[in-house]
């Protein structure tokens, strides 16, 4: 496909994307690894974070894959809220799974991190791989840079994210690639609750 076709097909995601998420209000992006499997602890985590999120008022926004992402959007679902399933198609074969109400495919990964970022008032990272480091580390560059408002970062589990954390003070603060103030963008909690109460406050804030 030449390029300036590409450009089109671009566009035309960005378009169906944001016409799907036009009346997206209050939402939370959830991320974490499609390899948790259901009936574990990380699962069952997954689907108190979606079910305390909905109950706060909250849509939820995933990647619509299973593990962390089903999890998340089940218990928004199970909630009553608005369970929002962004797919990638990738080389090996993802459906939406089953608790998605809105869901979209998208080919290119940089449309669909903007509707992630641009419907959500708060990012949460479950336990996660290389694809919730990435988003999690765009998300943090995003609002590092205020290249978008301010919003919380929580990352739920302490014993999966501490070491990160502790990185990121040893090596990048120690060596002045980073400021004190950047790794305050970053909230590290253990229950749904802690990661609620930190959103809705950022909420509260921005009055």
């Amino acid at each position: 496909m030449r390029d300036s076709w590409r450009v089109l097909r671009i566009q035309s995601e960005f378009v169906a994307g944001f016409d799907a998420m036009s009346e997206v209000a209050e939402a939370v992006t959830v991320f974490g690894s499609s390899r948790i499997i259901p009936g574990s602890e990380e699962f069952e985590l997954g689907i108190r974070l979606g079910w305390a999120l909905g109950e706060a008022g909250y849509a939820v926004i995933t990647g619509g894959g299973p593990g962390a992402m089903e999890a998340a959007n089940r218990g928004a679902w199970e909630s009553g809220t608005k369970s929002i399933g962004l797919n990638i198609e990738l080389p090996f074969e993802q459906h939406l799974n089953e608790w998605v109400d809105t869901g979209m495919h998208f080919r290119y990964f940089f449309v669909r991190k903007t509707m992630f970022v641009k419907y959500a008032q708060a990012f949460v990272c479950l336990p996660g791989g290389f694809g919730t480091l990435d988003e999690m580390f765009e998300a943090l560059t995003l609002v590092q840079t205020k290249k978008v408002v301010r919003f919380p970062i929580v990352l739920i589990g302490r014993n999966h994210w501490s070491g990160l954390i502790d990185w990121m003070r040893d090596v990048l603060l120690a060596k002045r690639m980073i400021s004190a103030d950047d790794l305050d963008l970053l909230h590290v909690v253990d229950e749904p609750s802690e990661a609620v109460e930190i959103i809705t406050a950022a909420r509260a804030g921005r009055g």
